[in-house]
């Protein structure tokens, strides 16, 4: 038992009444106001009264902590400024002199000794007021300014800016606290937004000309496990909804700075549009009160570019207290930009009395309104239809690929693909049908997708409008599904899908991302964008920023750990076709499920196939040994579309319509499945179009494009030319060549011996066949890669000086890198006579045999 815990009795305590927590607090805030009008410390014997008679019962009754104790003790600081803070600091006009008499203030309370799990979870810790100070003073706010706090807590920085400024935006996440909050500024009306997209969320008309900020440290919203670049996340959303000139001020920890080395690139891209103009760190000691002696830092941006972003102002070091920080505010801070101030916002309601029992009476009367974010700015987009025909009386010419063009619709204001695109020969010669459907984008997308990247999200959307015949249902494992009658109990209509075939170059992230942004806008807040591997967020962030979005609403389905649920509110969830296929773990659900969960049976949202390809032989087939079981990734992939029979599904893929295991998995493109589709089952559509090899599946995409439902563009290399260049291997890299190949040769001349001594063998004692063939192969392709790699790092240092030579000459150099080796294999190939194959009586492919001679002979 601790020094603060009640005494027990014999009879357990009757629960009373729940009543709002915000409203307790502020009636505890009021008991504890007249202690510091009149200089008396609180200590914990007094807080414990206050919040038992506010709340009707001890902390033991679960109704109240010690975190909410201590809210109290803020929220009175803040009421003791709204009286008495402007007289204040108008008679200690000083920093030195603010800084002391907001200190003996602080003096009065207690020190926080308790956390909640939710204040440990979205690491709570209150700007202290001697900090709050030095913020507000590097910010040098005027009455002309309006001051945004994106995670403005209890309001103890909040009441300090106030006092300087007319125009206050406040946001917190926190519901408690944001009833505080409303109830402390009862003229404001307060925004509830996860402050690490606040820039997204926020009325359009919010334009602030400073930003005071204290942002978690290494913690998000809704994400269980430690964010370490979760400061940065919050300071470039903030810095983003910052007026050109504004000035923002934040309080993050102390490794957070741009001499860091695991920062600086940070920094450095951030000043791109804002300059650094003053960083130092804090000692722990001046957040002592608060709960924690982490070192802290003080930053103050310009919203301006840094004519260098590489070079940063010095730091003075770690400031031992307050007072040695605002010395350095003083002397090192530049002055403000010059800054166009927008508007002031006109308040959602008249005014209420400043007075404590107004705020008591607005605390249990209303509560601030969780705001929307506002679509204004996007509008349907507008396109016309047209009638193609083919060129030149319906004869193309003899090319492979033909000039790619919009064939069906015209889009106004749209700018050609920056890039000339073509197409197969077969799709040119068919154009998909009149859409009608308009997406709903942002008024400027015409300058961030090309005509080519808008046709597809009209025709992803025109797809997505309708569902496939027939109606199915499901088994509990989401694998099989049969048909049912419409009036089945569970049956269910899976919504048409989409494929984009188009190769590298015209921007196929781009286009998921408009797609994306198309439902987004309508109200669908959350989508799953599935890749191949977890770097490709990098990419998905990049073009969904590019279409003037906040990155950050992409997150990782790898910050959620397998059997916890996902508690974002909305995002777009990005995971990879290898997390997907986890299955069941004991008491932990599958990814599916969990994703499933997430988004809710209903969903009618986008899922993204990045990359669909890796869902190959989703049904698995057969290969050249016999039967192919259906991959665990393909297998996954049909789950998921199966349990969402109403996502609205893209499948991404240059290799899509390549070979006709790569459409197994596509069935929401309506290719099979009962009489009213093309073939009946999934395994008729793979035996037809396989006996009709490469002709049936050009047919089938030509047919699809027909349809609206594929496209496929390349680029185009009219006009590009290449040059041969020749590296002269070095004599030591002859040297280094040869002894790695002599290595080889011994490990494949002793590979049978090597698999006797690991006991690869069948029944009678000889080596088993498959496991000796697997065992080769894995060592050719081994052997392959590494050989490759070896070369190529040969002959980068010719490559590397060509690419120099070029770009000082003023060229732009395109640059393909052909293994001599890889040719020399090739031709090798070509050349063993049909003969001598059949009387080498081996295991191993061409390629392989070829491979396992010594490497200097191919």
């Amino acid at each position: 038992m601790n020094d603060l815990s009640p005494v027990a009795t014999a009879q357990a305590p009757v629960a009373p009444t729940p009543v709002p927590a915000a409203r307790c607090i502020l009636t505890a805030a009021e008991a504890l106001l007249p202690h510091l009008e009149r200089g008396r410390r609180i200590d914990s014997t007094v807080l414990r009264g206050a919040m038992e008679t506010a709340f009707g019962a001890s902390d033991a009754s679960g109704l109240w902590d010690w975190k909410d104790a201590y809210e109290a003790c803020e929220v009175a600081t803040v009421l003791f400024l709204r009286k008495f803070g402007s007289a204040l600091l108008r008679k200690a006009a000083a920093p030195e002199a603010r800084l002391a008499a907001l200190t003996k203030i602080a003096a009065l309370l207690p020190s926080h000794t308790r956390r909640s799990e939710e204040s440990q979870a979205l690491q709570q810790f209150s700007t202290p007021l001697p900090l709050g100070l030095a913020a507000v003073t590097a910010a040098s706010i005027t009455p002309a300014d309006l001051v945004l706090e994106p995670s403005a807590g209890t309001g103890l920085m909040a009441i300090l800016a106030g006092i300087a400024c007319r125009s206050l935006a406040l946001n917190e996440l926190a519901e408690t606290r944001a009833d505080l909050l409303s109830s402390l500024f009862p003229a404001l009306p307060v925004t509830r937004f996860d402050a690490a997209q606040i820039h997204d969320h926020l009325d359009a008309g919010v334009v602030p000309s400073v930003v005071l900020m204290n942002p978690p440290f290494s913690a998000l919203a809704n994400v269980t496990t430690r964010v370490a670049d979760a400061a940065f996340r919050h300071i470039a959303s903030a810095l983003a909804r910052l007026a050109p000139g504004g000035r923002l001020v934040t309080i993050t920890g102390a490794g957070f700075g741009p001499e860091a080395p695991a920062w600086r690139e940070a920094f450095i891209r951030l000043q791109e549009h804002g300059r650094v103009a003053f960083t130092a760190a804090v000692d722990g000691a001046a957040y002592a009160k608060h709960g924690t002696t982490f070192d802290t830092r003080l930053t103050v941006i310009d919203k301006i570019p840094a004519e260098d972003p590489s070079s940063f102002p010095a730091s003075s070091g770690i400031a031992p207290d307050v007072a040695t920080l605002l010395r350095w505010i003083a002397a090192q801070v530049p002055p403000r930009c010059v800054v166009d101030l927008p508007r002031p916002p006109a308040p959602a309601a008249p005014a209420a009395a400043r007075t404590v029992r107004s705020y008591l009476a607005r605390a249990g009367a209303t509560k601030s309104p969780r705001v929307t974010l506002t679509t204004t700015n996007a509008v349907e987009l507008a396109y016309d239809t047209l009638d193609w025909t083919p060129p030149e009386a319906a004869r193309l010419s003899d090319a492979i690929y033909e000039e790619y063009a919009l064939q069906a619709i015209r889009i106004p204001g749209a700018a050609p693909h920056p890039t000339k695109l073509v197409q197969s020969a077969a799709m040119a010669s068919v154009a998909p049908p009149h859409p009608s459907y308009r997406p709903l984008l942002p008024a400027d997308i015409c300058t961030r997708l090309s005509d080519a990247q808008l046709e597809t999200v009209i025709y992803a959307g025109e797809a997505h409008s309708d569902h496939l015949a027939g109606s199915w249902t499901l088994d509990e494992t989401m694998d099989t599904v049969s048909a049912a009658g419409a009036d089945a109990a569970g049956a269910v209509r899976f919504r048409r899908g989409f494929m984009l075939g188009d190769g590298t170059g015209a921007g196929k992230g781009r286009q998921s991302a408009g797609i994306i942004l198309d439902n987004w806008l309508r109200g669908r807040r959350k989508a799953l964008w599935i890749s191949k591997s977890d770097k490709l967020i990098e990419d998905a962030q990049r073009d969904w920023s590019a279409l003037g979005q906040e990155k950050l609403l992409i997150t990782p389905l790898s910050r959620f750990a397998q059997g916890k649920a996902i508690t974002l509110s909305e995002g777009i969830l990005f995971t990879t076709y290898a997390t997907l296929r986890s299955d069941d773990r004991g008491e932990k659900v599958s990814r599916v499920r969990q994703i499933v969960d997430w988004l809710g049976s209903d969903f009618d949202g986008v899922i993204i196939f990045d990359e669909s390809h890796a869902m190959q032989n989703a049904a698995g087939g057969k290969g050249e040994r016999g039967d192919v079981a259906a991959s665990q990734q393909g297998r996954a992939g049909l789950r998921l579309q199966h349990a969402l029979p109403d996502a609205r599904v893209v499948y991404v893929s240059a290799t899509g319509a390549t070979t006709v295991h790569n459409l197994a998995y596509a069935q929401r493109l309506g290719l099979w499945g009962g009489e009213d589709f093309p073939f009946a089952t999934r395994a008729e559509f793979v035996e037809a179009i396989e006996a009709g090899g490469v002709a049936a599946m050009e047919v089938l995409a030509r047919d699809l494009r027909s349809l609206g439902l594929y496209t496929a563009r390349s680029l185009s290399y009219d006009g590009v030319e290449y040059e041969l260049i020749e590296h002269e291997l070095t004599a030591e890299q002859r040297r280094i060549y040869d002894s790695y190949a002599g290595a080889f040769a011994v490990i494949h001349n002793n590979l049978d011996a090597a698999m006797e001594a690991a006991n690869i063998t069948g029944s009678d004692g000889t080596l088993n066949r498959q496991a000796k063939s697997a065992a080769r192969s894995a060592f050719e392709s081994t052997k392959q890669r590494f050989f490759g790699h070896l070369l190529t790092s040969m002959k980068t240092p010719t490559l590397l000086r060509s690419i120099t030579e070029d770009l000082e000459a003023g060229h732009a150099a395109v640059i393909q890198i052909v293994s001599t080796g890889e040719a020399l294999m090739e031709r090798r190939l070509a050349e063993i006579p049909v003969e001598e194959w059949n009387d080498l009586n081996t295991d191993l492919s061409p390629r392989e045999y070829v491979l396992s001679g010594v490497p200097d002979k191919t």
